[in-house]
This record gives structure tokens, C-alpha cells and sequence, in this order.
């Protein structure tokens, strides 16, 4: 007995070192640095959007190195699936969760009033969340970048790459209420600068083809805003513009890489990275979410230099070309 007692003992006691030895759920790392956990919910994997979760993961990991780690959720284009993401993301108690578009913001804001909720690669914050009273900050637990390009020197840009041009096609995802905040407010500096504008919306995927095919039997120029769907489609607009010899002004470089001419866009992977800095003072309470204004980025003057040369279009100086 007093052996088998001395054995208990020992093993008592092995089991009580190791666990002093394991680490304790505290947030703390072995270093004793705080650690955090980020939830990400992407609505559909595109470059842009790719680009911007990439710039935001970049500036955690080089602001806090070693002390983040990311849950990431891709929604498949679905916002059904962001409510499902984000509310994962609620349930583990994630100490901030990037939002990465308008469905994912907007799924975001209505899963939690708590978790710090950043947004990225969203237009406009006032229309996705519904803010009648939007002056540049959301308040709350709530704030983010914005990928709003300057509407009125994308209106002028058409002006000056065509503008021998009389009606503008706007071609844009009905569902998306960002990508349609855009087209009205194109409408109205297209129309002062002397254009008639038709808005032509498909509904999803199934339609972009013929809805661009309408728009380009109609229209001399088409203009895409920032619109997700569209930028999950590039191939089936070009296929229809190309031949139809319709050029495409577009608000963003990664749909511009695919059936655009020319477009003002910022760079999606500086957004995210923007986003990741302003994520880094929340997490270390550096910065109170609640009166971070939304952030923006400067937009470069760029154009397609494939479909300029099959379309026999030639750069206004100023642009520079996209490279691959």
C-alpha cells in the first residue's frame, strides 16, 4: 500500500507540473503578449477583394507579429452565408471581425453591437447600413475604409476618353445597393457634362451576358461602378463588348483588367492594409472604434492596354498602364 500510495503521489505530482507548464486561456502568449483572434467574412473571392484581406493580414501580422490569428469565411457570393460566417464568428467570441464588403458588413452589424466590426472594400457606409444622418463617422462598434473612388473624375474621365460618345450605359448588379448609390450619383455629372445615361441591372450571374449585350446594342460607352458581381464576370462582359466594339469605363482596377478600358481606382490591397492599421489601435486600445471616421485612398489613373490595342483605342496621357 505504501508503495502504490508513493506512486499515486508521484504521478500527482508529474500531472500538476505539466499542467503549470501548459498555457493558460488568457489571451496571453508565452512571452506574455496579448493575443487576439480576428474573424474575416469575404462575400466572394475576386482579386480585389482578395487583394484587400491580403493588405488587412499584412499589417496585423507586422504591427502585432506572432499575436494574431485569423478565422476566415468566404461566402460564395451568397449574403445568405455571411449571417452564418459572422454569427460563427459571435459564438467564438472573436475579439474583431473584419467585414470585407457591403454583405459582410451589413451581416456583421446586425450579428453584434459589441465586437469591434471593421469594414473594407465597402462604397458607402451611410447606404449599407441605413444611416440617415452619415457625416463620415458610423459610431457604435462600427467603422472601416471605404472604396469610393471621386464619381465626379470618373464622370470626367469618360469625358475625356470619349468624347465624341452620347449615351453611357450603366451596367451594374441590382442586388448590390452600393454598386446602384454609384450609378445615380454617375448619372448626375454624366448628364451635366452633356451625356444621356440608361441603366442596364442584371440580377446575378445568370444574366450578365445578355443584359450586357442589351446595354451594348444601345450605348456607345458602358460604365461598371464597383460592383462585385460584375467583378466576378469580367470574362462574360468582355465577351460581349470586345466584338461589339463597346468600350467599358470602369470604377475599379480589378474589373478593368478584365473588360475595361480605362478607370480610377485605388489599390485594394492598400485599403485592406489601411484597414488592418486602424484594426491594430482597436485590438490594442490604442484608438476608440466608435470615433474612428471612415477611411479613404488615393485613386490611380489607369487603363487596359490589351483591349485599348483590340479596340484601337488610344491612352489619354496621364493614365498608366495595367500591368499582366
Amino acid at each position: 500500500m505504501k508503495k502504490l500510495f508513493a506512486l499515486l503521489l508521484a504521478a500527482c505530482m508529474v500531472f500538476a507540473m505539466a499542467a503549470c507548464g501548459e498555457k493558460a486561456d488568457t489571451g496571453d502568449d508565452n512571452d506574455g503578449q496579448k493575443t487576439y483572434v480576428v474573424g474575416i467574412c469575404q462575400i466572394v473571392q475576386h482579386a480585389a477583394l482578395d487583394a484587400a484581406t491580403q493588405g488587412f493580414k499584412d499589417a496585423l501580422n507586422e504591427l502585432l507579429p506572432g499575436q494574431v490569428t485569423f478565422k476566415e469565411g468566404n461566402a460564395g457570393g451568397d449574403p445568405a452565408n455571411c449571417a452564418t460566417i459572422v454569427n460563427g464568428f459571435v459564438s467564438d467570441n472573436v475579439d474583431l471581425i473584419l467585414a470585407n464588403a457591403t454583405p459582410s458588413l451589413t451581416a456583421a452589424a446586425s450579428a453584434t453591437s459589441t465586437i469591434p466590426v471593421l469594414g473594407t472594400s465597402v462604397t458607402a457606409y451611410g447606404v449599407a447600413l441605413d444611416l440617415d444622418d452619415f457625416s463620415g463617422t458610423v459610431g457604435g462598434n462600427i467603422s472601416g475604409t471605404s472604396d469610393l473612388a471621386d464619381l465626379e473624375k470618373q464622370a470626367q474621365m469618360i469625358k475625356d476618353w470619349f468624347p465624341e460618345a452620347k449615351t453611357v450605359g450603366m451596367l451594374y448588379c441590382s442586388a448590390e445597393a452600393n454598386s446602384l448609390y454609384q450609378v445615380e450619383e454617375m448619372t448626375k455629372y454624366l448628364t451635366a457634362l452633356g451625356y444621356t445615361c440608361q441603366n442596364f441591372a442584371f440580377t446575378d450571374t445568370n444574366d450578365v451576358a445578355s443584359v450586357t449585350q442589351a446595354a451594348c446594342d444601345a450605348c456607345d460607352v458602358l460604365y461598371i461602378p464597383t460592383d462585385n458581381t460584375a467583378a466576378s464576370n469580367t470574362e462574360a462582359i468582355a465577351n460581349v463588348t470586345v466584338p461589339a466594339g463597346v468600350p467599358v469605363a470602369v470604377g475599379e482596377e480589378g474589373i478593368c483588367s478584365g473588360c475595361g478600358v480605362c478607370t480610377l481606382s485605388i489599390s485594394y490591397y492598400d485599403l485592406g492594409y489601411t484597414t488592418g492599421q486602424m484594426a491594430a489601435k482597436v485590438l490594442t486600445g490604442e484608438a476608440d472604434i466608435s470615433t474612428m471616421p471612415i477611411a479613404y485612398t488615393e485613386c490611380t489613373p489607369k487603363y487596359n492596354p490589351a483591349i485599348c490595342e483590340a479596340m484601337g483605342i488610344t491612352p489619354v496621357e496621364g493614365y498608366t498602364a495595367i500591368e499582366g
